[in-house]
């Protein structure tokens, strides 16, 4: 029904409302009654914002008056009619220059119509409630109330703990819209209980009797729907993005005087309270912390990719020395409708660094902490650091993969760690890893911890081999002894790709299989390359160019088929540059194996990544001449030849 029919259909209280709103000359209700259809059909809004939209409907007003008056001449309507329409227009006339402002005087009687209706609604709604002696509401507050627990300590509590896992790198979703609508409609509904009540009382102002119910049980109810109201208010406000700096390693780790990003949310939408709720800031409030730039902004919907009421840190600075957990609170005050409520939120614990050579250390602590701790206020969390198991800790190591190049950890080089860590088992489930074993201690016989080198392996593929391990190309986490025993089942010229397990920074090598004369399995590998020398050359390259040369015969390429069976061409080509490396012969470097009784080079030792015959080191400057040639009197030797292009290499083992 429309909305002028609706209030013509009104009680006379109300009735009485409309006449007195149309008591002036602003806006005559002769034009608002003859022209309703029209007028509740137009976007007064826009008109009253937008001077070319408001020209049009100011010219199209003037041409329904003229209509309506042509209406009344042929229907023989009253001479006072027609006019009073005619008087009407040219009273119009005076909004010519600014059609605007008549605009904004029709949005304004439309919305104060709206008023009176909502105010007869809810009156009946009152009346209502009023023949059931109360009990709807209290059923009402039950569900409420119900529903009120489901999104605390349920549906909020489950976003917070996704939020934990998707910082260190879960693919958790983490959107808030969902629970936003929740919370704005229980809020809502709240509300609107709260006007109920008022109206109540209001009624009870007038008419009352001894014993009368609404006076006994109001009080109570009031309580109860305040109770439920503060308690979602306080739980409405969240951070939405956690701390992080623009170039971090991930988020709640922050470095000294060096900017951070943190974003606040409201999930009870009101757009009354657009830009009305200040946000401040600040750092662990019982410490010496010193919160520069922007302390304090207005929750608002521009912000927001989603429209939601969000308040952006992004230019503020902290001074402090390091420790070891610390907090960022944020505090506003919700005003509205006459209710007050202070509210409080704050981050996941940062770690504050000093210097970049901190950060590794510090994303641990993160990493740890997000991956066990269900108390995210826990600042004595590393006091009496817990355990974790091994499923949960390979899924945040694959997790670190999944986040940098969107490929985790398979089920197979989860396997090969676990074995690592904890040697070997029928099953990993029930082992667990200590925060010491994780991030303090060296690994046996390295002078490095499991997360130095784990975190090694991942930068250096994130930043030399990402297009190879996201096409699976990398077998990357496997044993020697599982390498060999993978490839000595495969045909002659199968290679695999494998991170070292001794370099501390990460590095990557490759091993093949080759067949005896008399057909037994031979695997060889060579010293891996580091960060360093896939700097220099690509690794897709260096698979392309290796060569060998055993006694006289014809250089080639040991590395034909990629575990399983897939032609080197067809795994690597599609990186390969246009110019083939191995048409360049200058500067080949010759490597020489000698037997390990050889008196010359005793200090020869089997193992994975010992590297004696360095031939940057070990051959000297005649290595890269214009026309190289071997060096003579090493009797038994044999003669190994690589491109120039590799820059640093081992002798091969079998």
């Amino acid at each position: 029904m429309a909305q002028w029919e609706k209030l013509r259909q009104l009680e006379s209280v109300y009735l009485t409302q409309v006449d007195e709103l149309y008591d002036g000359e602003a806006f005559p209700m002769d034009v608002r009654h003859y022209l309703a259809h029209w007028i509740e059909g137009q976007d007064w809004d826009r008109a009253a914002r937008d001077h070319d939209v408001a020209m049009v409907l100011f010219q199209v007003l003037l041409e329904n008056l003229d209509i309506q008056h042509s209406r009344f001449v042929q229907g023989g309507e009253s001479f006072l009619l027609q006019h009073n329409i005619r008087r009407f227009k040219h009273s119009f006339q005076r909004y010519q220059e600014e059609p605007y402002n008549l605009a904004s005087i029709i949005q304004w009687f439309l919305a104060k119509e709206k008023e009176i209706l909502q105010n007869a609604e809810l009156a009946e709604q009152c009346l209502f409630l009023l023949l059931f002696m109360l009990s709807g509401i209290g059923v009402l507050l039950d569900g409420a109330e119900e529903l009120l627990c489901v999104l605390v300590r349920e549906e909020l509590v489950q976003w917070q703990r996704r939020q934990q896992k998707a910082c260190i790198g879960a693919p958790d979703s983490t959107c808030l819209d969902q629970l936003e609508k929740w919370f704005t409609t229980e809020a809502e509904c709240l509300f609107q209980v709260r006007k109920f009540l008022k109206k109540l009382e209001e009624l009870m102002g007038k008419v009352t009797y001894e014993h009368d119910p609404v006076k006994k049980q109001k009080p109570a109810l009031q309580k109860r729907v305040d109770s439920l109201l503060t308690s979602l208010l306080k739980s409405a406000f969240v951070v939405e993005t956690q701390p992080s700096m623009p170039q971090g390693k991930g988020p709640l780790v922050l470095r000294t005087n060096v900017q951070f990003s943190v974003k606040t949310r409201f999930l009870v939408k009101f757009p009354e309270l657009n830009h009305a709720m200040k946000v401040n800031v600040s750092m662990d409030r019982y410490r010496r912390f010193n919160v520069l730039g922007t302390n304090s902004k207005a929750l608002n919907m521009a912000e927001s990719m989603s429209g939601g009421m969000v308040a952006d840190f992004r230019h503020l600075l902290s001074l402090s020395v390091t420790e070891e957990l610390h907090i960022i609170n944020f505090f506003t005050e919700f005003l509205l409708h006459d209710v007050s409520v202070s509210l409080e939120t704050s981050s996941l614990p940062v770690v504050i660094i000093s210097n970049s050579s901190q950060q590794q250390s510090a994303w641990a602590s993160i990493l740890w902490f997000n991956m066990l701790c269900l108390e995210p206020k826990n600042l004595l969390f590393f006091a009496n650091c817990p355990v974790a198991m091994w499923p949960q800790l390979g899924e945040m190591l694959s997790w670190q993969f999944l986040s940098s190049t969107t490929r985790g950890l398979e089920s197979n080089q989860l396997d090969m760690i676990a074995h690592k860590l904890f040697g070997k088992q029928q099953n990993y489930d029930a082992c667990k890893i200590s925060w010491t074993k994780f991030s303090k201690e060296n690994v046996p016989n390295t002078n490095f911890t499991f997360w130095v080198w784990f975190d090694g392996i991942l930068l250096m593929v994130k930043s030399h081999l990402e297009n190879l391990w996201k096409d699976g190309s990398i077998m990357g986490f496997v044993s020697k002894g599982k390498e060999k025993t993978l490839l000595k089942k495969k045909q002659r010229g199968t290679f695999l790709l494998r991170f070292s397990e001794s370099i501390r920074d990460g590095g990557i090598t490759f091993s093949w299989v080759d067949y005896s004369p008399t057909g037994e399995p031979d695997v060889r590998s060579v010293q891996p390359f580091t960060k360093v020398d896939l700097g220099q050359i690509p690794f897709h390259e260096i698979i392309r160019n290796f060569q060998i040369l055993e006694e006289e015969n014809v250089p080639e390429n040991p590395l034909l088929f990629l575990y399983p069976d897939t032609p080197k061409v067809e795994a690597f080509g599609k990186y390969y540059t246009e110019k083939s490396g191995g048409d360049n012969t200058r500067g080949i470097l010759y490597l020489i194996t000698l037997e390990a009784k050889s008196p010359m080079y005793s200090d020869i030792v089997e193992g994975e990544d010992s590297g004696p015959m360095n031939p940057r080191y070990g051959l000297g400057e005649e290595a890269f001449g214009e026309s190289p040639s071997l060096p003579v009197n090493y009797s038994g030797a044999k003669k190994y030849l690589v491109s120039h292009q590799l820059c640093k290499f081992s002798h091969l083992k079998r």
